[in-house]
């Protein structure tokens, strides 16, 4: 049948790049037979994978999408969500959605490490952080974290470190996944938590660092807490507030109010819902605290020629400069979803305060008839969610929500549910049988089912989709014999317990920035939408050869689907039955993943490889804890041939950390490692490998290290940052980890967002053992032997993280196939060999494997080039831009070094061309040190040129503009990528910090 009616082509001929014919020179270049000669001279042979992947052969896009379709029509999005607890439904403009995430030009570039390149979406972001401090009030803002519950934990410690104190408050009506999220963040760093009510709360005794306030809280009530303010201020104690931005149009902020810290989720702003992510959340302090605030920070700074420009401010907070000493471990932004809330506010104040009165008045015009019809409202003064004691008819009320498709959010203990139901799937290797776990699990949903029908509590949770038929519907639900329209003409338009009539109402004024009033029609927006893109590189312009970062195709295909309603329309905590869509999803990607990786199980709640440490961390804490011994708690790590963010992440775990010397070749010290080990053998807990290691380097004794860990009673963690360049060669699980995490906005095509973000690292772990040392979650059961385990905790705030976007990854595993995954990490081998091979002679490549090849990456030495030329990577890295293309990883993890990774999804010519301008580069350092050119006016220390500068009246620069911006013939006036500033000034930001938008005058 093949020779007649031939199958589609092989995605994975699209996905990677260099053709066949290409691949054969590149080869030869090489000096190998073929690429099986290739791997075996660069993997381990004792690691290899016998046998090839068990996941189903490759598809065609048109077949994956529509299977894809039939699964996401398994959701439903026919019932009506009104839980509230911190997610709602919003009218997404259509426009941000086409022409920002569906766009790649704003989806594909990386973290602005090169702010020459990177100005408009840094733009954007300081725009977000500006609407951020307009809300809540205060002084400062960060371009976003990874959830509201994270944030509020970073809030705990940002409170920790500022005086040290290991007690800290949390109101007892804050959203039930915060709760959480905050215990078990707090909790391994030695912090109590002590949940309170307000009135109860004592800080005389001085030892308690802050307290946790959400407002309006979780119960929807609007209130006044000036005097737990004044009292926590009186005592030294800092004032957190977890607040809503739509709320704050109409009541007093944070800020006003006298706290100290704000956060909460700016999903509402023009963000769908996801099922739980990704979303941004946003972070403000007063000033005094700017230096201890997580996460990335855009400022207003200058380039030489006195422009006002933006870029990363105060870095040196950050866990890639301060390792296990940063402010947190949080190594990215939700930087695309962000940038859409930015966009949402550019709207203007007038419609984001339309937008809070349209949802309040429907709150009040809900909470009127719920009144008349004889139920008792639990808070007089509320924005959107109402909390109702229902009086009689409970079991009447539960029907008609059912029969009208509506979820309620139901009180008991923060769990929401009208149903609930589980596949016993789910449970772990051995624990499929009755055994008493899953009997005692059964007993537990019954008598919690039962529970639940006699609940008196419900909220009721409105939103700016809602509309008259939506409230003709929850009246009828509550029993109410009128419709919305004859309440308000009973009303005669004026409704009792408007914000806009109280003591609450706010005062100043917000979104007053010119450019929030500038763009109002849609003509404008999306003009301004595109000139912010244009002015930076992403992947439709140029490879980005960030090394350690796997900046690979977003394919088209895999993208789609995170826009369809039947995924982006989804609250969190509705009941499963209603997401089968997402629980068969999450089934097979849970099956594939643990295939690739040889491991038994996957856990999806971490949303950034960074939390994925986190949490895998945490795993190793628990079981340790679980098995009596709690005094393990040492952390060993190699000093430069792991991820930056390991430090900081055995930090948050409370670990001590241990630093291991590496050797010569880039790997670890074997000796030193030995000595560690029996140094700390009685209190080691772990230790952190990354494999192959961020100098590139396939290790051969990597399972001899898990095995010494292993004898000395210690767990193996890898970091899964580099799976890349394993994906059907070799698998952790076989050669000895225990617990690791995956990036997926790596290897499985998850595109970065413009800062790092969306991520997801979902966790994987070694054996059923592991099982009672995962994540749950407080709203939704995960599984049912949850329920009689014990977890380690909560890591996020949605069950599954940020499931939206574990759609790509499913459908690039499926596109792809066995075969084509591993001839992914084949092909990122041999792009990197390749271009190892084209730059010796010209630069030294500073780590290699025993037979002299490298892994999917690798260093080039520049570390010589500042005695000879006066010339350090960060001046290669600007002369880059001239070529068009983002410079590599720069001084990390070896200072001034670039490490390069092309990875599989670039052609030779690509790969040529980099090459090329690295070449061109090399010969421009020569001519400085053969003194042909000026050591300080030369191309390298002006770079980048931008066309402002080539194209002005005066030229006074000892090279021609010719040499200063088209340097080989590749570079042509009509399709040349132009660095929109001169190079900026980092330390003058830094003297002169500004984290909100300039003068119109300097745009």
């Amino acid at each position: 049948l093949d020779s007649i009616f031939p199958k589609h082509e092989n995605f994975a001929n699209r996905h990677n790049g260099p053709s066949v014919e290409q691949r054969k020179k590149m080869l030869e270049t090489l000096g190998v037979e073929s690429i099986d000669d290739l791997i075996n001279k660069t993997v381990p042979q004792q690691i290899r994978l016998d046998k090839d992947l068990d996941l189903q052969d490759s598809v065609c896009e048109n077949e994956i999408l529509d299977r894809l379709n039939l699964i996401a029509k398994q959701n439903r999005c026919d019932w009506r969500s009104f839980i509230g607890m911190g997610y709602y439904n919003c009218c997404v403009p259509r426009t941000i959605v086409r022409n920002m995430l569906e766009n790649p030009g704003w989806s594909t570039p990386y973290t602005p490490y090169q702010p020459e390149l990177a100005q408009g979406r840094l733009e954007s972001l300081i725009n977000y952080q500006t609407m951020v401090v307009d809300m809540t009030g205060l002084d400062i803002a960060n371009a976003s974290l990874l959830d509201e519950a994270t944030a509020a934990a970073e809030a705990v410690s940002l409170c920790f470190r500022h005086n040290k104190r290991r007690k800290f408050y949390v109101d007892e009506k804050i959203n039930p996944q915060a709760l959480e999220v905050v215990r078990t963040r707090a909790g391994l760093i030695g912090i109590e938590i002590f949940v309170e009510k307000l009135e109860r709360m004592d800080f005389s005794c001085r030892d308690f660092s802050g307290v946790l306030i959400q407002y309006p809280d979780t119960e929807g009530r609007v209130f006044d807490f000036s005097d737990v303010i004044e009292d926590a201020h009186t005592h030294g104690s800092l004032v957190a507030c977890s607040t809503d931005l739509l709320a704050l149009a109409l009541i007093k902020s944070p800020g006003e109010l006298g706290c100290d810290i704000a956060l909460g989720s700016s999903q509402r702003f023009g963000v769908p819902l996801n099922y739980g992510g990704p979303h941004a959340a946003f972070f403000a302090v007063r000033n005094e605290f700017k230096r201890l605030m997580p996460g990335r920070m855009v400022g207003v700074t200058r380039d030489v020629h006195g422009k006002k420009v933006y870029r990363l401010a105060l870095q040196t907070r950050e866990q890639h400069i301060r390792r296990a000493k940063a402010t947190s471990n949080i190594c990215t932004a939700q930087a695309l979803l962000a940038n859409m809330s930015a966009m949402f506010a550019v709207h203007g104040p007038q419609g984001i305060k339309h937008l809070a009165n349209r949802v309040h008045n429907a709150a009040l015009l809900l909470a009127h008839g719920i009144h008349k019809a004889g139920h008792f409202l639990v808070h007089s003064n509320f924005f959107d969610t109402i909390m109702v004691h229902m009086t009689s008819g409970v079991h009447d009320i539960y029907r008609r929500s059912g029969e009208k498709k509506i979820n309620l959010r139901i009180y008991n203990g923060g769990r929401v549910s009208l149903r609930i139901t589980q596949g016993w799937e789910w449970l772990p290797k051995g624990l499929h049988s009755t055994s008493s776990i899953v009997f005692q699990t059964q007993i537990g949903i019954m008598l919690y089912l039962m529970t639940q029908t006699t609940r008196r509590l419900i909220g009721v949770a409105l939103d700016e989709t809602v509309h008259e038929h939506d409230l003709d519907d929850l009246l009828y639900v509550f029993g109410c014999d009128q419709t919305a329209a004859e309440l308000a003409a009973e009303l005669g338009g004026k409704l009792e317990g408007n914000l806009n009539d109280s003591p609450f109402k706010r005062e100043t004024d917000y979104l007053t920035h010119p450019i929030f009033h500038k763009y109002r029609s849609e003509t404008n927006i999306v003009r301004y939408m595109k000139k912010l893109e244009n002015k930076d590189v992403s992947l439709v312009h140029s490879m980005i050869p960030l090394g350690s970062c796997t900046m690979k195709l977003n394919a088209t295909a895999e993208m789609e689907p995170i826009s369809w309603r039947e995924f982006a329309n989804i609250h969190p905590f509705v009941p499963m039955d209603q997401a089968r869509g997402y629980e068969e999803l999450l089934k097979e990607l849970d099956r594939d993943l643990c295939e690739i990786t040889g491991y038994d199980s996957i856990c999806f709640q971490p949303n950034s490889g960074a939390q994925g440490e986190f949490t895998g961390l945490a795993a190793i804490k628990a079981y340790h804890k679980s098995i009596g011994q709690h005094q393990r708690s040492v952390c060993l790590i190699p000093t430069l041939c792991t991820r930056h963010t390991n430090p900081a992440s055995a930090q948050m775990c409370g670990m001590k950390v241990v630093p291991v010397k590496v050797d010569k070749s880039g790997s670890v010290d074997v000796v030193d490692l030995q000595r560690l080990a029996h140094k700390y053998s009685d209190n080691l807990s772990a230790i952190m490998l990354t494999y192959p290691s961020t100098n590139g380097v396939f290790e051969e004794d990597i399972r001899e290290t898990c095995d010494m860990i292993h004898d000395l009673g210690g767990q193996v963690y890898v970091d899964g940052a580099n799976m890349n360049a394993q994906v059907g060669l070799c698998r952790p699980g076989d050669y000895g980890s225990d617990v690791s995490h995956l990036n997926l906005h790596k290897t499985f095509c998850i595109p970065h967002g413009g800062a790092g973000g969306p991520g997801m690292g979902p966790n994987w772990g070694e054996g059923s053992t592991w099982y009672p040392s995962l994540p749950t979650h407080p709203v939704v059961p995960m599984a049912p032997f949850y329920l009689t385990l014990n977890p380690l905790g909560v890591v996020s705030a949605a069950p599954w993280g940020s499931a939206c976007i574990l759609p790509i990854s499913w459908t690039y595993i499926k596109l792809m196939g066995p075969k084509g995954l591993k001839e992914a990490s084949e092909i990122a081998i041999l792009n990197a060999n390749y271009m190892a091979q084209r730059l010796k002679g010209h630069y030294d490549i500073l780590f290699t494997g025993k037979n002299g090849f490298v892994a999917h990456e690798f260093i080039i030495d520049t570390r010589g080039f500042e005695a000879t030329s006066g010339v350090e990577a960060v001046d290669i890295a600007k002369r880059l831009q001239d070529y068009g293309f983002h410079a590599p990883t720069m001084s990390w993890p070896v200072t001034n070094t670039l490490m390069i990774e092309p990875t599989e999804s670039e052609d030779k010519d690509e790969l040529d061309r980099f090459c090329d301008a690295l070449i061109s580069i090399r010969n421009e350092i020569k001519e400085v040190e053969e003194g042909k050119v000026d050591r300080e006016l030369n191309m390298l220390k002006l770079a980048p040129h931008t066309l402002e500068t080539i194209s002005a009246d005066q030229w006074d620069r000892p090279y021609t503009r010719t040499q200063a911006a088209f340097p080989l013939p590749y570079l042509k006036p009509d399709a040349k990528m132009w660095p929109a500033t001169g190079r900026i000034d980092d330390a003058y930001g830094d003297k002169n910090l500004v984290c909100t938008c300039p003068p119109m005058d300097d745009y």
